[in-house]
């Protein structure tokens, strides 16, 4: 069953209105990065700085693609791999391997990308949806495909690409969980 909040639109591969609107709002300053060969964005207003690589304290029982924490000028920052997260392989640090960190709901998160490109201003005409892959693929994550300089960009919804589960879970690293995380029942 449908409800009024969450129509799809066949036009556009299944998606949830509120996505495609995301999507096509979405216009405006792009942080750019590479992965993998791959030119990704995400909105400037969601980053907080840029910094280069700095050694990474390894918190055990956390999933592969959380690399640790580093202390920033006084404050715990867990690090997420974005290659890990999104089944990338591996790859060594180079010069250019640096740390964006950016704001996920209320959380800063560094997020280790293979180098930064640019901030490019994309119009909101020049953002397409996500293409559907089927209903075996989740593009939950991806806000919209930009094009710019005859190239595409696949910009990304940090707020998707950690999603809460994990968010409660690099709170908890961090030591930044809240009262309302402090009342959850733990599983076990």
């Amino acid at each position: 069953m449908a409800n009024g909040n969450n129509k799809t639109t066949a036009k556009h591969s299944g998606l949830p209105d509120d996505i495609l609107e995301k999507a096509k709002a979405a216009g405006g300053k792009f942080l750019t990065f590479f992965l993998a060969g791959e030119e990704y964005g995400i909105e400037i207003l969601n980053v907080h700085e840029i910094i280069g690589m700095m050694p990474i304290t390894c918190v055990p029982g956390t999933p592969d693609y959380i690399c640790g924490i580093i202390n920033l000028r006084g404050k715990i920052i867990p690090i997420v791999d974005l290659r890990r997260k999104f089944g990338m392989e591996s790859k060594a640090q180079t010069a250019e391997t640096c740390i964006i960190v950016v704001h996920v709901q209320g959380v800063e998160v560094g997020t280790v990308v293979d180098r930064v490109s640019e901030v490019l201003n994309i119009d909101a005409g020049d953002i397409e949806p996500p293409p559907s892959f089927g209903k075996d693929v989740n593009t939950d994550y991806i806000l919209g495909i930009g094009k710019s300089q005859s190239k595409v960009k696949i910009l990304l919804n940090i707020d998707r690409v950690i999603v809460t589960d994990q968010l409660v879970q690099l709170q908890r690293i961090s030591g930044t969980e809240t009262a309302a995380e402090d009342s959850m029942p733990l599983a076990g």
